[in-house]
């Protein structure tokens, strides 16, 4: 199902706290990261907390910056981003400031949390254990993330998320494999207490090596970006696999052109997130050469990371050619690959009932659809297709 872009947002000491043990917030960020946390605040469509965010800072999430309010405005956008509290109990302060400050706000819980503060509507607003001022969305017996991601995505029309906290939502956002993206703006700070707050708990996290995407000073404060490289496995997205898809697009763009022929790009990579090969249409001195064929050239058919590896392609692979004796569907199939993430499903252009993901899914291979890539896989093909 759709989900918006998630962006996780923290900053945290040197010895990876959020905060410290005494009874204030312990401020890590100076006015410089303020400020960029600000301006990231004003780019997306949401910004996201945990009840626990909303018991220990009282946040009120707003893009302070009249300027970049105005943009928004300009643009066609609310003021405010949208707020989002999630509380699995329903247990809120109807008196919590991010209540009272502007743009829309919604709280999803579970069915329980639910009652409780439908319950609390019947009571007198602004007295203790009253309504909060937001729609309330339940999401079952437990908080699903992923059930509260499409409705985002669907019911709200937000596309870009940010995420500000607290560590148990980071945690399970990462754990579940539904960030697309960390953003650590890491202190000259030293905590030191065992029972500090921390980014990250222990658990189950997704194997792999996150990207490096940016490293900058801001202030006193080092800003670093990272995406998850690390594929999903069987037929469910992450966000590592949007990633992936990202650079096949952008290897289709290489192509050189041609009337007679598609251009997609292609890449393998292993299940710990680690490049195997890439490749392009009529790559190189090949004037037929497809994507998948291509990068499937440079692997050894000895490498046991192919067994668990998966093939990105821009577009679905081939199940029949004219110019080679294997279309890449069986190329995939031989080089021991049982996963494919493509963006676009072939048209009848050159072959008619073309069903590469077809004869890919009969030999048990999982293949996994990102129709958000669509018009990215077409763009460089668009002087083929019916529509121009």
């Amino acid at each position: 199902m759709p989900h918006p872009y998630v962006l996780l947002s923290a900053a945290v000491s040197l010895d990876g706290h959020l905060d410290d043990t005494g009874p204030e917030r312990l401020r890590l960020s100076g006015p410089e990261d303020f400020e960029r946390v600000d301006e990231v605040r004003a780019s997306v469509d949401a910004i996201l907390v945990g009840a626990g965010t909303v018991r220990a800072d009282n946040p009120r999430l707003l893009v302070n910056s009249p300027a970049r309010r105005a943009a928004r405005v300009a643009a066609g956008r609310p003021e405010f981003p949208l707020k989002v509290v999630v509380s699995g109990s329903g247990d809120l302060d109807p008196g919590a400031a991010i209540w009272h400050t502007g743009g829309e706000k919604v709280v999803y819980t579970t069915d329980d949390g639910a009652k409780r503060l439908h319950g609390a509507a019947s009571r007198t607003p602004g007295t203790p254990g009253g309504p909060v001022a937001a729609d309330v969305v339940p999401l079952g017996d437990t908080l699903d993330w992923g059930l509260l991601l499409t409705h985002l995505h669907d019911a709200r029309g937000v596309r870009r998320l940010m995420v500000e906290g607290g560590g148990l939502v980071h945690t399970q956002l990462i754990q579940q494999g539904l960030a697309d993206e960390l953003q650590l703006a890491l202190t000259p700070l030293l905590v030191g207490e065992p029972d500090a707050p921390r980014l990250f708990g222990p658990g189950g996290y997704r194997r792999g090596r996150l990207r490096l995407v940016e490293t900058r000073a801001v202030g006193d404060t080092v800003l670093a970006r990272y995406e998850p490289t690390a594929p999903g496995t069987g037929p469910t997205a992450v966000p590592a696999d949007r990633h992936w898809m990202r650079v096949a697009c952008e290897l289709a763009a290489l192509c050189p052109p041609s009337r007679t022929a598609f251009s997609v790009g292609a890449v393998v990579v292993a299940a710990d997130g680690t490049e195997i090969a890439r490749g392009h249409s009529r790559e190189g001195d090949d004037p037929v050469v497809h994507a998948e064929e291509a990068a499937l050239a440079k692997t050894d058919p000895a490498d046991p990371r192919l067994a668990t590896a998966t093939v990105y392609s821009s577009l679905e692979p081939c199940a029949r050619r004219a110019s080679r004796p294997a279309p890449c569907a069986r190329l995939i199939l031989d080089a021991g690959v049982r996963r494919v993430v493509t963006a676009w499903w072939e048209p009848d252009t050159f072959v008619q009932d073309a069903d590469g993901s077809g004869l890919l899914a009969a030999a048990g291979t999982d293949v996994v659809v990102l129709p958000e890539y669509e018009d990215r896989a077409k763009a460089p093909n668009r002087h083929l297709l019916p529509d121009g």
